[in-house]
């Protein structure tokens, strides 16, 4: 430990501004083992602070490489959620660290909760920056609670009632294909897969693979009580795509075979309309902090969704996820089910 004392640093000070996550100034941790030694005596308060605002900003540490984050990652969440159910490409830098994502730069990434299609899910993510864009770039943060009550309440009562479905269709041209989707190496593996959790499949002459499930897109805080707005249901629906894209991938796959489209549980599309209100929820619920070198953004996946900023420059935003929750344990207004696929 460095020559500043543990016990010095326990008081946290949150800086609680609008627009801006709770964030913390740490000082005088000059070596990795005194930030893991305060992080492990601070590990209570970050708790509870987190409880409170969803996510946490920890500004200061001496975090400058993926060995340094990893070491933190063990030290604030030793029990780590694998990744499954792929959509999205990242890097994988070994230990259970990835990128945070590895999209374009000039592209922003809606909010979402990680990996709210799967049965189990990281209760809490980890992200730390390790070169700071020079603009843009933010991962900025939504209070799931606050979106809940911004939405209209038809929308709401819509989705306690039916819950949502997700709906993919797996190709190596315009999508993730089916075996880094699943990790797995021949249709039996991804047939298994999807049996044990609760997903449809069906495979077509030509090869190619769709799945549909079912999942509760309102549940609650297991720890809590704090009820949530928690799914993917606008961050994959048609219209959160480009109109010239959406009508282009259309046209050229049919609505049954975009790479992802989502739906309410009883299979209701979402209209045009209720987008609107769900981007206007999301956004009035809001908050971002521009990344620092070091920099560890501490976020409760249950609390509070995140996204991407677009940015130019170089970026290395690192990321791991942990403290694995099952669905079935928060209260689902709607039960987990699989969808028959057309």
């Amino acid at each position: 430990m460095g020559s500043v004392g543990v016990k010095e640093f326990l008081a946290l000070d949150w800086a609680v501004e609008p627009g801006v996550p709770a964030t913390t100034e740490v000082a005088g941790l000059t070596d990795l083992a005194s930030a893991k030694a305060w992080l492990t005596e601070a590990a209570p308060a970050l708790r509870a602070a987190l409880h409170e605002h969803g996510a946490v900003y920890l500004r200061g540490l001496p975090i400058t490489s993926v060995e340094d984050f990893g070491q933190v990652r063990d030290t604030l969440m030793p029990a780590r959620t694998p990744y499954r159910e792929k959509a999205t490409p990242r890097s994988d830098f070994g230990n259970g660290v990835f990128s945070s994502t590895d999209l374009p730069a000039a592209q922003a990434i809606r909010m979402h909760n990680e990996n709210s299609y799967t049965l189990t899910f990281p209760g809490l993510l980890m992200f730390s920056c390790l070169i700071a864009p020079p603009e843009g770039g933010a991962t900025p943060v939504a209070d799931c609670r606050k979106v809940l009550h911004a939405l209209p309440p038809s929308l709401v009562a819509k989705m306690r009632a039916h819950g949502w479905l997700l709906n993919r269709s797996y190709s190596e041209h315009i999508s993730i294909d089916w075996q880094t989707a699943f990790a797995a190496k021949t249709p039996e593996d991804v047939e298994r897969y999807c049996a044990e959790n609760l997903i449809s499949c069906q495979w077509h002459d030509d090869g190619h693979l769709r799945t549909s499930q079912r999942r509760p897109g309102v549940i609650t805080h297991p720890v809590t009580g704090a009820e949530v707005w928690f799914n993917h249901l606008a961050f994959w629906n048609e219209w959160s795509l480009d109109e010239e894209l959406r009508e282009t991938l259309i046209d050229e796959f049919g609505r049954d075979d975009l790479p992802f489209n989502t739906a309410l549980g009883d299979g209701t599309p979402l209209t045009r309309e209720e987008m609107a209100a769900l981007d206007a929820a999301y956004e009035s619920a809001t908050m971002r902090q521009r990344w620092q070198p070091g920099d560890l953004l501490l976020v409760d996946n249950i609390l509070c969704t995140h996204g991407r900023d677009p940015f130019r420059g170089n970026r290395k935003i690192v990321v791991a996820m942990g403290e694995p929750v099952d669905v079935v344990d928060c209260a689902p207004t709607v039960q987990p089910a699989e969808k028959a696929v057309r």
